[in-house]
């Protein structure tokens, strides 16, 4: 995962603040496909806030209602820092994703697909980690 902080302002991103955002940002992706491919809310609950975790929740259980899961493969992240706030409470990222993404009814892969995948996103920092409390697609930057 590659983080590009050279464009972000108004404030420079410190470099262990980089390396803290790249940490967190690849754990919130491990813990959304986990949440995805298993139909499970509780991996969503420490690396998302606000309306984020509201939308993986509500997609998450309409997948359970479906009977269908998601798996991402082989994800490859491009980060681009676009902002980071004067007081250091808040970063927007753009990510742009490249994945395979499939489509499961049980254990039977119905629908697969690479995908490159574009997303605004929006991170702050809790007590021990940075959060995504955002995470909008987008069709391009």
């Amino acid at each position: 995962m590659l983080l590009d902080v050279k464009r972000a302002g108004p404030r420079a991103v410190e470099t262990l603040t980089e390396r803290a955002i790249v940490r967190d940002y690849k754990s919130a992706w491990s813990s959304m496909a986990h949440a995805l491919e298993f139909n499970t809310v509780d991996p969503i609950e420490q690396p998302f806030a606000g309306d984020a975790r509201q939308i993986l929740k509500a997609t998450v259980i309409n997948q359970q209602k479906s009977g269908l899961r998601q798996r991402y493969v082989n994800q490859t992240h491009k980060l681009d820092a676009v902002f980071y706030a004067p007081e250091g409470d808040v970063i927007e990222l753009h990510d742009t994703a490249d994945c395979q993404r499939q489509l499961l009814d049980g254990k039977k892969v119905i629908q697969e697909e690479h995908a490159t995948l574009h997303y605004v996103v929006l991170m702050t920092p809790s007590a021990d980690r940075w959060v995504i409390r955002q995470l909008q697609a987008v069709a391009q930057f």
